[in-house]
């Protein structure tokens, strides 16, 4: 940066709400192009935000720390907005109670891949137990995720960059592979998207209808409860069990 434009940058950065703003500008205007793009799954506004972000904090020199001091209210929203998915469930009720067994037994069977697959794969490329902790609840939303693996031990922080970047690519990527395997019951989509891809994914499941959106929300609060439950119990387990 020129010494103007420096001194200009660090005069904003003393601002609180300059981050927050900047986040606020950045989604909307690559959601604008993801409208405009009629909603192209590689479009997709939380990765292309976070990429412009990323560059902006790099080309500044500013710190993460400095960063998330302006625009944690994004992060406390994260509870809030989770909760508030109850809504358009409600509205699917009646299909949701016909429905109960194959929805448990669907979410037993998905989180549990999503939690066995990842931990599998890092622990043959040679991961530690730290990075293992860190990256099991990763098709978790972001405030159950970090919350687990702060309470056994785990890096939030890399845990809420695995997290984001698994709801990413399942946002971009889910269509495509629903579509290959010929699926096309709007619940059964939306399921599937919230259990792989939590809230990043039940954004886009509420793009393809109100039914996707909803089990797609109820996806990712039982992912995030199942999980909540087995994995400190797993790792108690294993732990108790080393020699």
């Amino acid at each position: 940066m020129t010494a103007p434009l420096a001194d200009i940058w660090v005069y904003l950065q003393a601002t609180p709400l300059l981050f927050l703003t900047l986040t606020l500008l950045m989604y909307q205007a690559a959601y604008w192009i993801y409208r405009r793009a009629n909603f192209h799954p590689l479009l997709n506004p939380v990765a292309w935000s976070i990429v412009v972000l990323v560059l902006l904090l790099q080309w500044t020199g500013t710190p993460y720390e400095t960063y998330f001091g302006g625009a944690q209210f994004v992060h406390f929203l994260l509870g809030p907005a989770t909760v508030a998915l109850a809504v358009p469930l409600y509205a699917q009720w009646d299909k949701l109670k016909r429905a109960l067994l194959p929805i448990g037994a669907a979410m037993l069977a998905g989180a549990m891949t999503a939690l066995v697959s990842a931990v599998g794969l890092a622990w043959a490329l040679g991961a530690s137990e730290l990075t293992l902790l860190s990256i099991a609840p990763k098709s978790v939303t972001t405030p159950i995720a970090m919350g687990i693996v702060e309470r056994l031990g785990g890096l939030p922080s890399l845990t809420a960059v695995l997290v984001v970047t698994t709801g990413i690519i399942g946002a971009i990527g889910g269509k495509y592979v629903l579509d290959a395997l010929g699926i096309t019951d709007h619940g059964v989509r939306g399921f599937a998207l919230g259990t792989a891809a939590h809230g990043i994914g039940t954004a886009r499941a509420f793009q393809e209808s109100e039914e996707a959106g909803a089990f797609s929300g109820l996806a990712m609060g039982l992912c995030g409860l199942v999980t909540a439950v087995l994995f400190p119990l797993g790792v108690w387990l294993v732990r108790a069990l080393a020699p």
